[in-house]
C-alpha cells in the first residue's frame, strides 16, 4: 500500500512498516490544543452532544499553560478517512479558540 507524501501519508507508511495492521479497525486519538481549560471543555460539551461515540480525554499538555482534548474514534486509519476527520476537529476546534496538533494510533 503507497500513501501520499505529506505528514498523514508518512506515519501511515511508518505504522505499515512497523507491521500495524492498517485494515482493521483502530482507536485514532486526535489531538487538540487550547489555551484555556475550558475552551478544550466547551469543545468537549459540543462532542458530546453531536457525537457520543467519541471518547474524550481533556489533561494538561506538556507546554505550560496548554490543554489537551483527545478526541479517539473508533475507525479504519485509512488516509482519506483521517484527513477528513482531522479537517472536522480542526474547524471544530477554531471555534473555541484551538487548533489540531496531529493523531495517532493507541497501542
Amino acid at each position: 500500500m503507497t500513501f501520499p507524501n505529506d505528514d498523514t501519508g508518512q506515519v501511515l507508511a511508518e505504522m505499515q512498516a512497523a507491521g500495524i495492521d492498517l485494515t482493521i479497525l483502530h482507536n485514532v486519538v486526535f489531538f487538540q490544543l487550547f489555551e484555556q481549560k475550558e475552551q478544550a471543555e466547551a469543545m468537549a460539551e459540543l462532542l458530546k452532544e453531536k457525537a457520543p461515540d467519541i471518547v474524550l480525554s481533556i489533561h494538561p499538555d506538556e507546554t505550560p499553560n496548554v490543554w489537551d482534548l483527545d478526541c479517539t474514534v473508533k475507525m479504519l486509519p485509512d488516509y482519506d478517512a483521517i484527513v477528513a476527520q482531522e479537517a472536522q476537529f480542526e474547524q471544530i476546534a477554531a471555534k473555541f479558540k484551538g487548533y489540531n496538533d496531529g493523531w495517532g494510533i493507541e497501542a
